[in-house]
């Protein structure tokens, strides 16, 4: 225990993300969380307005770190609350919640005032550690949960620029009507697309459907972001995306489940079985078979946890103790077809995104690998997009502890939100793929 509560307290020091959450499958009254109460806000009503983007309910959003700013507006910015509507992987309609920030910062470029919109990094699977919930409780700590709102930086920094921001919460995290699709690629792209749309329409914003986008994302976030880079051109045309980070990109889901697979943040993987065992039967009826009463315990536990509770329950579990054979669970996905024909479906770089992409990760990552990430910037390049490639390289500290992944996003969080800043502003961006080839 004491190793993994030093996880947890280098979590919490690098202000990376500890939350903890539950999620019913249908909310009938008050949905409570470990102890914590979900604001009826996130209950979906029981049918959607048509289309995608478009604003089902709003209200006030208090931000927990804010200052007294001139002429009575506070800083960063006045914040609101959301729930629109979008499109899940399986083509069903879906409600997602979310947050916009109007800054109080004035936008000096031309145009309209642009619009940043941030996917949040891992939050886990429940409802309570929504990013939007973050932004109003920066800290839970109670008995049964914690929750760190480590995005927050990346969001005031932006606001600071002029940029407006919108957050996504993704799919099902938050909103209390199913599971949070963890690193589904389409759900992730699609919200984070359909929250730029519903930012439009949010009552006293400035932003217009003239005004540029950019995606913004670190690990789940980068393969949120780029996800959306690639979906643009067919599912949201009338969005402008003119640019898009992507960090750490967790781009090739069998990989990445090699790296989680006995780290701090095994239970990631519970994450995302539980997901994809949601929204794809195939996968689901592999894992009802191969699992264990242990395995059945772990990954219903770990459907109510985010990354505290899961690194205080589950880090450095393998995943082979919740499997009748004793294989890993990546194993037997790749024995199995059809279930590895759902990760092969998550894919990230066959398609060329929409406008700029900087992809950046950290050479020693041991939970996102390195390699995989970089294979996204060279398919892109190979398929003709302009990108910006940046590896960064620090000391492996071989601890398996998420700092090999998470000081990357420290590191370069700054020049992460100039280059967006950048492309927001209308100047171009410079592509590296002529030299990414020599680039390790």
């Amino acid at each position: 225990m004491s190793r993994i509560s030093s996880v947890l307290t280098t979590v919490v020091a690098t202000t990376a993300c500890v939350c903890a959450s539950a999620s019913p499958a249908a909310a009938t009254g008050p949905v409570v969380s470990r102890g914590v109460t979900i604001p009826a806000f996130y209950t979906p009503p029981a049918e959607l307005p048509p289309g995608n983007g478009e604003l089902i309910r709003h209200e006030p959003l208090r931000l927990g770190l804010s200052l007294p700013g001139l002429g009575g507006r506070r800083l960063p910015g006045t914040a609101t609350r959301l729930m629109y509507t979008s499109t899940d992987s399986n083509g069903e309609p879906v409600a997602v919640t979310g947050a916009y920030i109007e800054p109080s910062a004035r936008w000096k470029g031309a145009g309209p005032r642009p619009l940043a919109v941030v996917g949040s990094g891992t939050m886990g699977q429940g409802d309570q550690c929504a990013p939007s919930l973050a932004l109003e409780r920066p800290l839970t700590l109670t008995g049964r949960t914690v929750s760190f709102g480590y995005e927050t930086l990346a969001v005031y920094r932006l606001l600071a620029t002029g940029a407006a921001v919108v957050v996504t919460d993704y799919v099902g995290l938050g909103a209390t009507d199913r599971l949070h699709t963890y690193v589904n690629r389409v759900d992730e792209g699609h919200a984070m697309l359909d929250a730029a749309r519903a930012a439009r329409s949010v009552p006293g914003a400035s932003v217009t459907a003239a005004s540029r986008v950019g995606m913004y994302g670190y690990s789940q976030g980068g393969g949120a972001s780029a996800a959306a880079a690639e979906l643009q051109r067919t599912y949201a045309p009338d969005v402008p995306l003119v640019g898009t980070y992507s960090g750490a990109p967790p781009a090739d889901l069998t990989e990445v489940t090699k790296g989680i697979d006995g780290s701090a943040l095994a239970g990631a993987l519970g994450w995302s079985i539980n997901g994809f065992a949601q929204a794809a039967p195939a996968l689901r009826d592999v894992v009802e078979a191969n699992l264990n009463d242990a395995g059945r315990k772990a990954l219903k536990d770990i459907s109510t946890t985010c990354v505290g509770d899961a690194i205080l329950g589950y880090g450095f579990t393998r995943s082979s103790k919740w499997t009748k054979s004793g294989k890993s669970v990546g194993e037997i996905i790749a024995g199995e077809p059809a279930a590895q024909a759902v990760l092969d479906d998550q894919r990230l770089g066959r398609l060329r995104p929409t406008g700029p992409v900087r992809v950046v990760t950290g050479v020693q990552d041991d939970i996102v690998p390195h390699a995989q990430a970089r294979q996204l910037a060279v398919d892109w390049c190979e398929k003709g997009a302009d990108v910006t490639y940046k590896a960064v390289r620090l000391p492996n500290l071989d601890d398996k502890l998420l700092t090999n992944h998470l000081v990357p996003l420290l590191t370069d969080q700054g020049d992460a939100v100039a280059w967006l800043a950048d492309r927001l502003a209308g100047k171009a961006a410079r592509s590296d793929c002529g030299t990414l080839p020599a680039q390790r």
